[in-house]
């Protein structure tokens, strides 16, 4: 007959499909994350939305049972690393790459389990890693700092082998360079140009000189080869009578 149980969306789709602010911030993130479509960020998104949520509604009440969910909350936070401080309104303050950097895929790729965040993925779906001794087969699943120690091959994969071929070697376990999104640029200090040095006016005013002009050489005409002819015919008839 199947499962009783209605299943339902885990994740929220965006209001509208063509923003173009949350476009250009979401297609670095599944660059630097090596997510396999938005739909695996909207996950994350999501969830991060729910804890939000949750925190909002927990300020406004009072009571023994919500001080129960508000400790049940913030020690979830903690044993992710998510949260460091007991204030519901640091959890306002949360971003999407601090859910995005407990995924099992991003730590394995810095730990250096991995070359690069898509062979993370692989090894993964491919039951090579375990997490406390169980495999592990989502590439989006949260690790606790507590389990984070206990990331290793499984007994049975190649990769224990450390002259395995796709084994990462230190060097190239680093993180890859992702270009900034438009919140870092602005975050980042705008670099001062320097002062022009100040040339003294004389120099400028020899560099604006304009070159002499030099006249240009033009053939001469009939008329002033007939006239250069007859003076050289006088210039030797006078010669001549002085003789």
């Amino acid at each position: 007959m199947g499962d009783p149980r209605k299943i339902r969306k885990k994740y929220q789709t965006p209001m509208h499909p063509w923003q173009k602010d949350r476009l250009e911030m979401e297609s670095p993130l599944i660059k630097q994350y090596g997510l396999k479509n938005k739909k695996e960020l909207w996950k994350v998104d999501s969830k991060l939305k729910n804890y939000k949520d949750n925190a909002k509604s927990l300020v406004a009440l009072e009571g023994s049972q919500a001080e129960k969910e508000k400790a049940q909350l913030l020690s979830k936070l903690k044993s992710y690393g998510i949260l460091s401080s007991n204030e519901l309104d640091d959890i306002l303050g949360l971003k999407l790459e601090q859910l995005l950097n407990r995924r099992l895929q991003t730590i394995i790729f810095k730990k250096g389990l991995a070359r690069s965040v898509k062979q993370a993925r692989q090894m993964i779906t491919h039951k090579q890693i375990i997490v406390n001794g169980k495999k592990i087969t989502a590439p989006g699943h949260l690790v606790k700092l507590a389990d984070e120690n206990s990331i290793q091959f499984s007994p049975s994969s190649k990769f224990n082998d450390p002259n395995h071929p796709e084994r990462a070697k230190p060097e190239e376990a680093t993180p890859e360079k992702t270009e900034p999104t438009k919140e870092e640029k602005k975050e980042a200090p705008i670099k001062k140009s320097e002062p022009k040095k100040e040339i003294p006016t004389e120099k400028k005013k020899e560099a604006t000189k304009p070159e002499e002009a030099t006249p240009e050489k033009t053939e001469p005409t009939k008329e002033e080869k007939k006239e250069a002819l007859a003076e050289k015919h006088e210039g030797k008839e006078t010669k001549e009578e002085k003789q």
